[in-house]
Parts: structure tokens; C-alpha cells; sequence
């Protein structure tokens, strides 16, 4: 299975939301959103599962290894590609989202959002560090 992103993220952050901990099996994701058309899987397609958790997150995963590789967020517009499976990204966070939520407080000078920016349609409020 290979993933291919071109251009720059349009984002770059960590979720602390219990669905994204979950689903990484850790206590924060980090994750990197790109527009649909700049993510593209070169290899292996054809092995690529989804699993529609909400009408917002269409995750997917790789049938063969199960390992996950991304989640399109139509109602974004953008496509969550876990910076993890970027081996040559230079993974550069911005932002934390659903912080209210968070398990694991991170003391690194980010923006910590209670829930999603207001553009994204969340409230955009801050929270403390």
C-alpha cells in the first residue's frame, strides 16, 4: 500500500477527541489535511477498506494489514492523511483540536481548541495550555 500526497497540507495538528484516540489507538492523533485531490494511493487500492463512523469521517483502512491510512471529512473538504504514514513529511503541528477532550496535556505553546475552529463549524474557542 502506498499513499502519495503532493503540495503542502493544508493543516497540520494533533485531535484529542475520544473517536481519534480510539481509532489510533493512543491518547492524541496527529494528523495532516490535505484537499481530496492532492492524496492519491499509487499502490494497492484495491485493498483500501472504509468505514463510515459519522457522516463527517469516512476512515480507511488497508484490508490486508488493517492498518489505518486516512479519513475524508467531505463536509471539510479535506482529507486527513495520519502523519504517520508520511515517512518524509516534516510533521510541523499547528494546532490542537477537541482539547476539551484531551487525556494528555501538552504544554508546547500551540493553540489548544476547545473543539474545531469556527470555519470548520465547531465553536473556535480557546482553551488554556
Amino acid at each position: 500500500m502506498e499513499i502519495e500526497v503532493t503540495g503542502a497540507p493544508d493543516a497540520m495538528g494533533y485531535c484529542h477527541c475520544s473517536s481519534c484516540r480510539s481509532w489510533s489507538a493512543g491518547p492524541v492523533n496527529a494528523f495532516t489535511l490535505w484537499k481530496p485531490d492532492s492524496v492519491k494511493v499509487t499502490r494497492g487500492a484495491e485493498y483500501v477498506g472504509h468505514f463510515q463512523k459519522t457522516a463527517t469521517s469516512d476512515r480507511q483502512f488497508c484490508k490486508q494489514c488493517g492498518g489505518h491510512l486516512m479519513t475524508t471529512h467531505p463536509t471539510f473538504g479535506l482529507t486527513d492523511v495520519y502523519a504517520a504514514t508520511i515517512p518524509t513529511l516534516a510533521f510541523a503541528p499547528g494546532v490542537h483540536v477537541n482539547y476539551a477532550e484531551t487525556v494528555l496535556r501538552m504544554k508546547d505553546g500551540l493553540p489548544k481548541m476547545r473543539d474545531f475552529p469556527a470555519e470548520l463549524g465547531g465553536s473556535g474557542d480557546t482553551l488554556p495550555e
